[in-house]
Parts: structure tokens; C-alpha cells; sequence
């Protein structure tokens, strides 16, 4: 017997459309005809979906921002207050918060839903985080509308299924909620510190690593020691995003740190160091295994010969914060890369270097390996009680 059904033994539990327990289902207000953003009186803040995060509400120096008139325009028409819940409903759906903090110096745009909870039927936090759960997710996603820009509709909203248990068991259920979510945001804090920190080891170590002195070694242009490549179009036959097609199983490559695709070929049959070329990226070194695809956006540099050793070269890279041309979109063509100068050391110095900084790298960049992967299982831990505790019987 789980946790929950021993909660619930000998209660049965009602499901209620979210309208039959909310006081109002509100939205906030577009800018577009009623006021103006980031005005030079703008002294409160304008909540979009950007603004919440992990059940709160957290301004920062990207918050559009809105006089005083303006606020008295939503709230004319959202009513915000303690207590309520928020939903964002357009773009990035489905982000939830519960309002804890005063709300007279801020309101929220039309893309979120300003939900007031029947507090004698139903816990705020309650609701909060049954909308955060996978089972009201499922709900809404069915009826989500909408290609490039996803939406919820109110009547969706209004609609939505919720288990009511009685009152006492919401508020234990919270009590659990709030205690995992404290503990998983603390740990979290806790590993992202530490990632700082193996983060700057990484940064102190390759600097002293590969701080060299010009007149005791030699040194080489790119264009002299490698190969540079420029990536084109995907191959005729090729996935976009996650593959688990046998045929399919060669990565693509393009600007970021992502898969683009994959592809039953490859072009390029070595290991390589990659550096995005164009747009805000432009200058970003990534090592790549061999077998893969650039496309374009992409430059490829491989060493000509065994004397030079592709993460050896991907670490130096790094360290010399490669910067673009100099225009209105940021760019770096083939002879730019051609011209950057790169040490030349015995080969078993280059071994030895290398493998210093690969394990500070496995520890801070890895996405299957390290800090960043316990990060992400410990968001997941949190999901799975979180959603089990609110998986109730229909």
C-alpha cells in the first residue's frame, strides 16, 4: 500500500472542474492599447511567464517594467491577490506560482492565468502543485492550441480536473511537498555551488597549464597544423532532434551544444574540434568524436598529423576566448580561424595536459557525467514523489 492510499483509506475522493473551486479565473492585461512598457516612470514590475520560477514570482534586470497606471489597469481587471495562484498559459505553458509576496508594485500580461483558490475547498499550494503535475499536464496538453506559439484556453483552464480530498489531507499533502521541495532546492544550491567551484578549479588549472612562453616554444597557425572545414546543408537523409534508428545513427551537428540531428552517413571521420561561426555563439569551441556532420554555421578543425592532439587543441582553444569580426551579426569565416596561433608541444606533454583538464571538463560540461547529471536526477526525484502523491483514483 503506497503512502497516498494509506492517506485516503476509507475516503473517497471527488474530481471537480478547477471552476467549481476557484472564486475567479482571471488573466492579465496586453500592453498594446492600454499602456506602455519600461517607461521612464516605470516603477513596477510586469510578470510574464519568464518571471516564474519554481513556484515563486522573481523579478530580475530583464523584468519589463510599468508606472503606476498601468498596475491600476490590470488590477481593475486580473484582481491579484496573496494567495492566488498563477498559470502561464501561452508560449512556455504550464509554469506554476503561488503569489507570497505583496502585489502592489506588479501585475501580470495576458499569457498568465491569475487563479483565486475557494480556500474552503481547496489549499492554494494544493492546487499549485497538482497544475505543476503530470497528470494536469496531460490534461491540458490535449487541448492545447496552437503551432509555433502554444496556448491554453480559459474554457480549457476552466475545465480542468482536479482531485478534491478533504481539506486536512491537501494540507498534508502540501506539508510533504513543501519539505521535498525545500530539501531538492537546497541540494540543488548546494551542487551548483560545487559546480562553480569545480568550474573555476578548471579555469585556474588551464591557465597555469597553458600559459607558455612565446620564446621557449614554437608556435603555428591553425591554417599550418589543421584542416578547417565548413559545414553545410544536413544530409538528404537525415532525422531532426533524437534518433533511435539503427540506420539513422550518425549526429549533426550545428551552432550549439545540442544534437541537431542525425543522419545515416557522415562527413567527417576523426575527432575534431568544432567552433560556431556565426550569431551570438560565434567563437564557442566544442571537442567532437569522430563520425558526425557539420552543418552550417559550423567550422571543423582537424590536426593534419598524430602531432597534435584534438582535446589537447580543443583545451587551448578554450582558453583563449576566441572573439569574432567585428559587424552588426557577429561571424567568423575559414581564413579567421586559419590565422589563430596554437603552441607546438612534444606530444606526451600534450597527453598530459590534456588529460589533467579532461577530468575538470568530465566534472563541469559533461551532460551524461557529473555534477550537471545529478542536478537534473535530483528535478526528477522531485517530479516522481511529486506526482505520485497527486495520482489520486478517478
Amino acid at each position: 500500500m503506497t503512502y497516498l492510499e494509506k492517506l485516503l483509506e476509507g475516503i473517497v475522493v471527488e474530481w471537480k472542474n478547477l471552476d467549481e473551486v476557484t472564486i475567479s479565473i482571471k488573466t492579465g492585461l496586453n500592453p498594446r492599447q492600454n499602456f506602455k512598457l519600461n517607461t521612464t516612470n516605470a516603477t513596477n514590475y510586469y510578470v510574464t511567464v519568464k518571471e516564474i520560477t519554481s513556484g515563486k514570482i522573481r523579478f530580475s534586470e530583464k523584468t519589463d517594467m510599468i508606472d503606476n497606471q498601468a498596475v491600476e489597469i490590470i488590477q481593475n481587471r486580473s484582481k491579484l491577490e496573496k494567495d492566488d495562484v498563477l498559470f502561464s498559459g501561452i508560449g512556455t505553458i504550464g509554469k506554476v506560482a503561488i503569489v507570497d509576496i505583496p502585489t502592489d508594485n506588479w501585475n501580470c500580461s495576458e499569457s498568465v492565468f491569475l487563479i483565486k483558490p475557494n480556500i474552503n475547498l481547496i489549499e492554494p499550494k494544493y492546487l499549485m502543485y497538482f497544475l505543476g503535475s503530470k497528470e494536469s499536464k496531460e490534461q491540458y496538453e490535449r487541448s492545447a492550441v496552437g503551432s509555433t506559439l502554444r496556448g491554453v484556453r480559459m474554457e480549457t483552464l476552466k475545465n480542468l480536473q482536479i482531485p478534491i480530498p478533504p481539506l486536512e489531507i491537501q494540507q498534508k499533502i502540501v506539508a510533504i511537498l513543501d519539505t521535498l521541495t525545500e530539501n531538492t532546492t537546497v541540494l540543488k544550491a548546494e551542487l551548483t555551488t560545487e559546480l562553480t567551484v569545480r568550474k573555476k578549479q578548471y579555469e585556474f588549472y588551464r591557465g597555469k597549464l597553458l600559459n607558455f612562453d612565446e620564446r621557449t616554444i614554437d608556435w603555428l597557425t591553425l591554417g599550418e597544423v589543421c584542416d578547417v572545414f565548413t559545414g553545410g546543408e544536413p544530409p538528404e537523409n537525415s532525422v531532426k532532434g533524437s534518433s533511435n534508428n539503427e540506420i539513422f545513427k550518425y549526429p549533426i551537428f550545428g551552432n550549439g551544444v545540442e544534437v541537431y540531428g542525425y543522419a545515416d552517413t557522415y562527413r567527417i571521420d576523426k575527432d575534431a574540434v568544432t567552433i560556431s561561426s556565426i550569431g551570438a555563439n560565434t567563437g564557442t569551441i566544442y571537442f567532437r568524436k569522430a563520425y558526425f556532420t557539420p552543418i552550417i554555421r559550423l567550422k571543423v578543425v582537424i590536426p593534419k598529423t598524430d602531432n597534435l592532439l584534438p582535446r589537447f587543441l580543443f583545451h587551448y582553444l578554450v582558453s583563449i576566448n576566441i572573439t569574432s569580426k567585428s559587424s552588426s551579426v557577429p561571424n567568423m569565416n575559414a581564413s579567421d580561424v586559419k590565422k589563430i596561433k596554437v603552441p607546438i608541444l612534444p606530444i606526451i606533454e600534450q597527453e598530459r595536459i590534456a588529460n589533467i583538464l579532461d577530468k575538470f571538463d568530465t566534472l563541469t560540461a559533461s551532460i551524461s557525467e557529473g555534477l550537471p547529471k545529478e542536478i537534473e536526477l535530483r528535478k526528477k526525484q522531485y517530479e516522481y514523489y511529486r506526482d505520485m502523491l497527486l495520482s489520486f483514483p478517478k
